[in-house]
């Protein structure tokens, strides 16, 4: 069953698309929802695969919505309006539905959606596959021999995400963005500093209380800062800055 989020703030039309919804034999309604918040606050909690999504709503527009979101599920907009069509595909959207449109179209959608799910479940199946010397990996590991994945949950769905891949992580009151290497848009998660530099290795290092980074990611220290790259200068916070030096001082090679 793919697990489907119907927004509309149009209550006709929700009413319509939670309808087809409902005809169709593969599909799970899971939530209803009457503007891009509402659902923005149900992926918070819960999960979808799919999403049928109006782009035309007041607030916040069912475009915005999906590229708001960090790891978006599969996407099918409505709308009445024929423009946002070239626009629609350009985030990668499975189908778009033009108002009014029948069961017969919206069958036709839910089949592309159907056919997008079958092979990302393949592809995910054939990645995750582990191997015997990941079966056997013992039950309690510390900081030192941490493993190389973590499991994040954001948006709608629990991400696996490489532990040396991440650059650097930035707290934001109860939220936390996690910058991954060769991603534009981090990972927002809802979790503490503290937990996550827990389930780091070693060769992460908090140098502020709002950032952790990947020590092997840096590339230089100027002053009270460190250089991630041509666009990224994190602070030294005072309360780190003598175990950061003590760390520098271990790799420093020449006169001090």
């Amino acid at each position: 069953m793919i697990r489907c989020l119907a927004i509309d703030d149009e209550p006709l039309a929700l009413q319509q698309l939670v309808a087809y919804i409902n005809k169709v034999p593969f599909l799970e309604l899971v939530a209803q929802c009457h503007s891009a918040v509402e659902a923005f606050k149900f992926l918070q909690n819960d999960t979808a695969d799919a999403i049928f999504c109006d782009i035309n709503m007041p607030d916040l527009n069912g475009m915005d919505f999906v590229k708001s979101l960090a790891v978006p599920p599969l996407v099918v907009f409505t709308t009445a309006y024929s423009e946002y069509a070239v626009e629609g595909f350009r985030v990668n959207a499975v189908d778009y539905l033009l108002k009014p449109f029948g069961l017969q179209e919206f069958q036709r959608a839910a089949s592309r959606l159907k056919e997008m799910m079958e092979l990302k479940g393949f592809r995910e199946t054939k990645a995750d596959s582990p191997d015997i010397a990941q079966t056997q990996r013992p039950a309690h590991i510390d900081r030192a021999s941490a493993p190389d994945t973590i499991f994040l949950k954001t948006d709608y769905r629990i991400v696996k995400v490489s532990i040396p891949d991440i650059r650097y992580v930035e707290g934001m009151s109860e939220y936390l963005k996690v910058w991954i290497e060769d991603n534009p848009k981090p990972i927002i998660t809802l979790l503490s500093m503290k937990k996550m530099e827990e389930h780091l290795p070693d060769y992460f290092m908090r140098i502020h209380r709002s950032y952790i980074i990947n020590l092997t990611k840096i590339q230089e220290v100027n002053k009270n800062r460190v250089i991630m790259d041509d666009q990224t200068f994190l602070p030294i916070g005072e309360l780190y800055k003598e175990a950061f030096q003590a760390y520098l001082n271990t790799k420093f090679l020449g006169k001090q």
